[in-house]
C-alpha cells in the first residue's frame, strides 16, 4: 500500500507541475502576441487587444500562484510516512471509496483503482482528519466506515 501512496503523490505532483507549465506557456504566448500586436496595430484596436492580452496574463499568473500553493502543500507531505490516524498524506479506505488526503484534484486512477485526491480542508477531508480505522462517520447523509488508514 505504501507504493500506492507514492503513486498517488506522484500523480498529484504531476498535476501541479503540468498546471504550472501550461499557465507559464500561456503567459509567454500572451506576451508574444502582445509584442507582435504592438508592432502591427494602432489606435483603439491596439489598446483593446493589449488589454485582452494583459487580462490573459493576469489570469494565468493567478493560476500559477494557485498551483504554487498546491505545490507547497505537497511539499509538506511525506508519502512514506504512516500514521494510524488520518492526516495529510494518508490514504483512507472507506466503505464509500478511497481518499488520498493531499490536494483537491478529484478522481485519480492509480494502479487501475479509482481514488479521490482531496485536501484536508475540503468538507470530507475535514471530517476524516484525526479518525482511525473502524471509526464510523457520516457525510451528506451517508454513513460510512473507515476500513483502513495507510
Amino acid at each position: 500500500m505504501q507504493q500506492l501512496k507514492q503513486v498517488l503523490y506522484t500523480l498529484c505532483r504531476e498535476y501541479v507541475n503540468k498546471g504550472i507549465a501550461a499557465a507559464e506557456q500561456a503567459i509567454a504566448d500572451a506576451r508574444t502576441a502582445a509584442d507582435e500586436d504592438d508592432k502591427s496595430s494602432a489606435g483603439d484596436k491596439f489598446e483593446t487587444a493589449r488589454e485582452m492580452m494583459q487580462q490573459e496574463i493576469d489570469l494565468n499568473a493567478a493560476h500559477v500562484n494557485e498551483m504554487l500553493k498546491l505545490r507547497v502543500t505537497l511539499d509538506t507531505i511525506n508519502p512514506e510516512h504512516h500514521s494510524d490516524t488520518v492526516q495529510p498524506g494518508s490514504l483512507v479506505r472507506t466503505s464509500q471509496g478511497d481518499y488520498y488526503i493531499a490536494i483537491s484534484i478529484g478522481k485519480l486512477m492509480a494502479n487501475g483503482s479509482p481514488c479521490y485526491a482531496i485536501s484536508a480542508a475540503a468538507p470530507l477531508g475535514a471530517i476524516l482528519m484525526g479518525h482511525k480505522a473502524g471509526d464510523k462517520l457520516s457525510f451528506n447523509g451517508k454513513d460510512f466506515v473507515i476500513e483502513a488508514v495507510l
